[in-house]
């Protein structure tokens, strides 16, 4: 039903994916493989219903009431297990908004912020653009696989008093899909020190089987009030363009705080078309994302094969979640600007470098596998002959 190994030229779109490699120090000619977006055309019940508004005709301020909560709520209740309670939502066009605005809410200038790098790099920049410390209690590798360091993570708290947390779950980069018993003892750590708990879970949806996500609130009431819980249909359906995401606090504290930042940064109503392909995303859009996530593991297992077969010195860190997998390419021996170097100017592909997630990640590289499995091998296919070529 679905054709997902359709190579669908994105170029000329303003995609920047595709279209803004110049503007990003890149040559114009790579594969790409970087920014977290599919290239699959999304489910015909979220273009149906963009079409439909369309046929309207009229896109004047749009405020979605009780009707979109529950559809909402039912996603997560049916596919998580977990009901958010009425009165708890609140839209923002983005997480990395909404991590802004935490920042903000929940920390003043100069006070500690904790993550746990390599992650997500806006994570640093939303810490340090709103000039607050940058706390890192770095994952720890462990044969192929990464741990919290618990340790360290609640020693860095105290000797920085650190006000905020930001929780990668699923983790981006690494690809950790982190259990109760690590989430439960991360929140009492945050808990036990007065540290609130910004969850990020815009990949909860990507899970591979025989692992399954846990959202962050569902772990019982103590933690639900020490927590803000970020999440969206941008990377589950591909609509990350049309900005919508689903915060959801519990805590009215908290929430009013947060509220009160979105209000001071001037944002009110949302994109009209981000509702509408929300709605119809959760409503309607399971049988697709179902069949999209199949195709991804298919693409893991190739990648998985194909790294053991040509290029064995380049290791996959086996991915629990997301559609991004981390890379190990240490065992070449490359400085940064080698392997930059064999990565843009001999390979001639355009992914994230490990670096970018912070100083952990370095020697590292994150490929993005949401595509037709051919233009994996064909990036697979020229990574290779420039490693020969060294």
């Amino acid at each position: 039903m679905y054709d997902f190994d359709k190579i669908i030229d994105r170029k000329g779109t303003d995609s920047l994916k595709f279209d803004c490699a110049k503007l990003r120090g890149k040559n114009g000619d790579e594969l790409s493989l970087w920014v977290a977006d599919m290239d699959f055309p999304v489910a015909q019940p979220i273009t149906d219903a963009l079409q439909k508004r369309v046929d309207h005709g009229i896109y004047g301020y749009t405020e979605v009431q009780s009707d979109y909560f529950e559809v909402v709520k039912n996603w997560f209740v049916k596919n998580f297990s977990w009901e958010p309670k009425d009165g708890s939502l609140v839209k923002t066009p983005g997480v990395v908004y909404a991590i802004a605005m935490a920042v903000k809410a929940f920390s003043k200038e100069g006070e500690g912020v904790i993550i746990q790098q390599p992650v997500y790099y806006p994570f640093s920049e939303m810490i340090l653009s709103n000039n607050r410390k940058l706390i890192n209690s770095p994952l720890v590798i462990k044969d192929g696989r990464y741990e919290m360091n618990f340790e360290e993570f609640e020693k860095k708290i105290v000797e920085n008093q650190v006000k905020l947390f930001i929780l990668c779950s699923p983790h981006n980069p690494v690809g950790r899909v982190w259990s109760k018993d690590e989430l439960k003892r991360i929140g009492d750590i945050c808990i036990k020190h007065n540290v609130v708990i910004f969850s990020d879970e815009i990949h909860a949806d990507f899970v591979y089987p025989g692992n399954k996500h846990t959202v962050f609130a569902s772990l019982g009431d103590e933690y639900a009030a020490n927590a803000v819980i970020a999440t969206a249909p941008s990377k589950s359906f591909n609509i990350a363009g049309l900005q919508v995401s689903n915060i959801f606090i519990e805590n009215k504290k908290l929430r009013d705080a947060f509220k009160n930042e979105i209000v001071k940064s001037g944002y009110s109503q949302m994109n009209t078309m981000g509702l509408v392909a929300a709605r119809a995303a959760y409503e309607s859009g399971q049988e697709w994302l179902d069949a999209v996530r199949g195709y991804i593991k298919g693409n893991l297992d190739f990648l998985r094969d194909y790294l053991k077969e040509n290029i064995p010195q380049v290791k996959l860190i086996e991915p629990e979640g997301t559609y991004l997998v981390w890379v190990d390419l240490r065992e070449l021996g490359l400085t940064e600007e080698e392997r930059e170097d064999l990565i843009v100017n001999k390979a001639k592909l355009w992914i994230d470098s490990g670096a970018m997630f912070g100083v952990d990640g370095e020697g590292f590289e994150r490929f993005n596998i949401a595509c037709p499995r051919e233009y994996l091998k064909m990036a697979l296919d020229s990574l290779t002959k420039a490693i020969k070529s060294m």
